[in-house]
């Protein structure tokens, strides 16, 4: 991302073949010099779309942004029902490193819901759309019992196990009244973690945070009312109050991170539509906070 020595070439001999004076000039006027040697001040995107399964390419493009010196701010642009608990744990932890050195500006989308919004809470400053579905700050696990299908197709299943747990949630029987109590204890736990974390970093009282934790989503709208948000604005708003809190002057260009990999999905429906398709296709495409073992 830095600077390209054949582009300042091309720059410098492009002067010189206007023999000097004016066409030197003309020749420098064909090159932004400071976008060619590295220097320019720009705003890096960081995109979370679809459902929230893993973390890593996100942490990369965080941590990228935050290591280069032309980057004075990051927006953070989220369009997640939410997901897996640890990817959404790691982002917030990587945010939360990131804007001790540059402003984060998380910019919600049609959906920053339950793991999407705890990913987003630590940003420096979150906004959203009047509509923005966001919030649902709580924990779900869903577990299928096939019991009674297969016992009318005559099939069995049977776990050797050692502990009396390991088999925990197994869909060809019913859950002990022993197994759901521990279920329950572990969802609870996961909520408070997320309700903790939302109160520190909105500056929030726990109380109000655990009084809005029911899991149900909110508008950016109500949102904002309620301290989950700070203003109302699209991306370029979001991208405008990036620039300026990273005290970038005039025109705000933006950078988004290199994409490793060819997809024939990604090229036949575009980026966002193939991730739309990848999360109506998920087994729950729904503003779910789920378990780690749950993908």
């Amino acid at each position: 991302m830095g600077a390209k020595p054949w582009l300042v070439a091309i720059s410098l001999a492009a002067g010189m073949l206007g023999f000097g004076g004016p066409g030197w000039a003309a020749g420098l006027s064909f090159f932004d010099f400071g976008d060619l040697l590295g220097l320019k001040e720009k705003v890096g995107v960081v995109e979370i779309s679809g459902l929230l399964s893993k973390s890593t390419p996100i942490i990369e493009d965080l941590k990228r942004f935050r290591e280069d010196s032309r980057i004075k701010a990051i927006v953070l642009r989220i369009n997640s029902p939410g997901g897996v608990v640890a990817p959404a744990q790691e982002i917030m932890r990587e945010v939360e490193r990131t804007k001790k050195e540059k402003k984060v500006v998380a910019s919600l989308g049609s959906m920053a819901a339950s793991g999407g919004y705890y990913a987003a809470c630590a940003a420096d400053l979150i906004m959203a759309s009047p509509g923005t579905a966001t919030g649902s700050i709580g924990v779900i696990l869903k577990l299928a019992n096939f019991e009674e299908l297969t016992k009318k197709l005559g099939m069995d299943f049977y776990s050797l196990k050692a502990g009396a747990m390991k088999d925990l949630g197994s869909p060809f029987r019913p859950l002990t009244p022993q197994e759901r109590e521990v279920l329950q204890k572990l969802l609870n736990d996961i909520h408070e973690q997320f309700m903790r974390d939302v109160a520190r970093n909105r500056r929030l009282p726990l109380d109000k945070v655990r009084a809005l934790a029911d899991g149900r989503i909110f508008t950016g709208e109500e949102a904002v009312t309620l301290g989950l948000v700070d203003a109302l604005g699209n991306f370029n708003d979001a991208v405008e109050r990036a620039g300026r809190l990273g005290g970038i002057k005039g025109k705000i260009e933006l950078v988004y991170p290199e994409r490793k990999g060819f997809s024939w999905l990604s090229l036949l429906l575009g980026q966002e539509l193939k991730q739309d398709l990848e999360t109506l296709l998920h087994f729950y495409p729904e503003p779910a906070f789920l378990p780690p073992w749950f993908q």
